[in-house]
């Protein structure tokens, strides 16, 4: 297999970073893209702003792949990811020429002449990728190793509270009323003098909520209501200014005080059941009737082409099992999440990473650069450097947030205590009534 390449499935930031790693390190890298264009996916949330500044959002082996080129890595501010793209992702897609391939989805990985049942000889055959073009072509592609950094975009979790998806909403979502995409405010004439519903409560949620309250502050008349499905903590609008990343703790603080100044109604403990065109019911019968439904409640990997892999993940997270434990939502605590490498990202499957927000599976706290950190440990791995593979050369920043998600069915008094200190007084949060309303 020497002369095979390492694939990559994926063409965004951790997957082109895997590239100039490998080529770094005197492997050939083949990078399988399914969209047209470098990073693809994040040119469908181009207007969202990252909480994470330039030099957190940039690699270092691509930017010394780049820098001969003439290219020189932005220094300070949070770009948007249009930004991103434009000034990182596409020159990095340029630079790696070839070894790029777009409009190409990676349908199933296995091994030569081997499937998940063979033990003999496994390790010695290389890896085959079934693989399909834009125009419905098929082949196979062989790899000496594979780097899964497909992400989780474009399986975004439901609306429905159990985790399938809500009776109706299908049909909601290809009727046009229900989405899964932060709202744009230059693109505001769907949400203007209308009616929106926010289902979710992270980092996306927030900026949702915050780019709706821009559009109500322009456009008189708009109303935002926010449904989440835990009664309100102290963590519910994050970390604050115990974030150690300023601009992911002021995404809540923006979001905490839209609610505070009556511009967003907050409805807690909503677990929706069902929706019926642009109405959502919970399971409790409340409803919230509304022009539009934008559903942000995380994401989940894609599994279903490494069905004949050889996998051990955590049967919650769908994450490696070796990293599970530290990025567990219902557990994490501020400095509980450390940098992750090969060692916690192998699988029973030599040569099989799973990198990037693929790895995390459904937890929602992943990072840029804990994705270059991977891949930097993954490829000296791979070119047979298990020292630098070892090594930790990173040390990500708290969250400010303690005691995992927060209760599920009633407030949370109870001190958080370690490092982010007690809970916010009670005065401090809000008492929203959970008595059967409709909102209309």
């Amino acid at each position: 297999m020497t002369d095979l390449p390492v694939a990559v499935i994926g063409g965004g930031p951790q997957g082109l970073a895997a590239a100039a790693h490998l080529l770094e390190r005197g492997l050939t890298p083949l990078v399988l893209e399914r969209g047209s264009e470098p990073a693809a996916a994040v040119a469908e949330w181009g207007h969202v702003r990252l909480f994470s500044a330039w030099p957190e959002l940039v690699d270092k082996a691509a930017v010394r792949l780049l820098e001969p080129t003439g290219w020189s890595a932005p220094e300070s501010g949070y770009p948007t990811g249009a930004q991103w793209r434009e000034r990182y992702l596409v020159p990095l897609g340029e630079a790696l020429g070839g070894h790029v391939r777009y409009g190409v989805t990676v349908t199933g990985v296995s091994r030569k002449g081997r499937d998940r049942l063979v033990d003999a000889g496994r390790e010695e055959q290389p890896f085959v990728l079934h693989v399909v073009g834009a125009d419905g072509t098929e082949e196979r592609v062989e790899a000496k190793a594979v780097i899964d950094a497909s992400g989780t975009w474009r399986r975004p979790n439901p609306a429905g509270a159990d985790g399938l998806p809500a009776l109706g909403e299908r049909a909601a979502h290809a009727g046009g009323t229900l989405g899964y995409a932060v709202p744009n405010r230059a693109d505001s004439e769907a949400y203007a003098g209308r009616h929106t519903v926010v289902i979710g409560a992270g980092d996306s949620a927030f900026n949702a909520v915050n780019e709706l309250t821009a559009i109500a502050g322009a456009h008189p008349g708009t109303r935002i209501t926010w449904a989440i499905r835990r009664a309100v903590s102290s963590n519910t609008f994050g970390g604050g200014e115990a974030d150690e990343l300023p601009e992911r703790g002021a995404l809540g603080v923006r979001a905490k005080k839209a609610v505070q100044d009556g511009v967003v109604e907050l409805v807690t403990g909503f677990r929706t059941e069902r929706v019926e065109g642009s109405v959502v019911v919970a399971e409790d019968g409340r409803v919230i009737e509304a022009d539009n439904i934008v559903v942000l409640t995380g994401y989940r990997p894609d599994l279903g082409f490494l069905s004949e892999m050889r996998l051990d993940l955590d049967p919650t997270l769908e994450a490696p099992r070796n990293i599970a434990v530290q990025i567990d939502p219902n557990f994490h605590s501020c400095g509980s999440v450390s940098a992750t490498g090969a060692q916690d990202l192998a699988q029973p499957e030599p040569d099989l990473y799973l990198v990037g927000m693929k790895s995390y599976g459904r937890a929602p706290t992943f990072l840029a650069m804990t994705g270059y950190e991977q891949v930097r440990s993954v490829v000296a791995e791979l070119a047979g450097d298990h020292d630098a593979a070892a090594r930790v050369e990173l040390e990500l920043p708290d969250t400010g947030v303690c005691g995992g998600a927060g209760t599920f069915d009633g407030p949370d008094t109870t001190s958080g205590g370690g490092c982010c200190g007690p809970a916010a007084p009670s005065e401090e949060l809000f008492t929203i009534s959970r008595a059967p309303i409709t909102l209309s």
